[in-house]
């Protein structure tokens, strides 16, 4: 059992680190900034611990399945097409937000933390760690350290929908994506001449 808890506590600290301040923490703020946090982060947190069950069912053969253009270039699609509507959605005169339905919202955050993370340097750990760990504890600490990031986003997303006003707050969001979505272009291009 104290092995189990080192594991789970080293996958949990490497991964929760390696993931903060990166790109899906950002749609999870964004995202519940815009919808209910409940099913933001049980998309989230199911995508999560479906990327990390492939890690370390699979081991980073994963990332081999789809070239990284293919993958990158699905998120460059996504999160532009997330920037579009929501500049678009700044320029209504409501400062309602129409929410879509929980389900909705759970499988849209779950399709752009899966794409997004498929193949991600956190995967690659979790499914390193894996190569050596007992397979189990790895998969909690490294789910586990990417909910509390999640967590965290959803937590600082909620904060400033009460502090700004809905256009602004659509004008940030459609900038954050549009800039996400340049990003992954970008990669894609990388990793087609790569």
């Amino acid at each position: 059992m104290n092995e189990f808890f080192i594991t789970t506590s080293t996958a949990f600290g490497l991964i929760g680190l390696a993931e903060l301040g990166d790109k899906t923490q950002l749609v999870c703020m964004t995202l519940a900034a815009r919808h209910p946090p409940t099913p933001v982060l049980s998309g989230a947190v199911l995508a999560f611990a479906v990327l990390n069950g492939l890690a370390v069912l699979f081991g980073a053969s994963v990332a081999a399945w789809l070239p990284e253009w293919v993958t990158a270039t699905a998120v460059a699609i996504l999160f532009a097409a997330f920037g579009v509507k929501a500049l678009r959605d700044a320029g209504e005169e409501t400062v309602e937000v129409e929410e879509k339905s929980g389900r909705g919202v759970l499988f849209s955050t779950f399709g752009l933390i899966f794409l997004a993370e498929l193949g991600d340097k956190t995967q690659l750990a979790v499914a390193g760690l894996a190569s050596t760990q007992s397979a189990l504890p790895v998969w909690v600490g490294g789910t586990l350290g990417l909910a509390a990031v999640s967590a965290l986003g959803v937590l600082a997303g909620r904060t400033v929908l009460q502090r700004l006003p809905m256009p602004l707050l659509h004008r940030v969001s459609g900038a954050l994506f549009l800039l996400l979505a340049l990003l992954a272009g970008w990669q894609a291009i990388a990793a087609l001449s790569g």
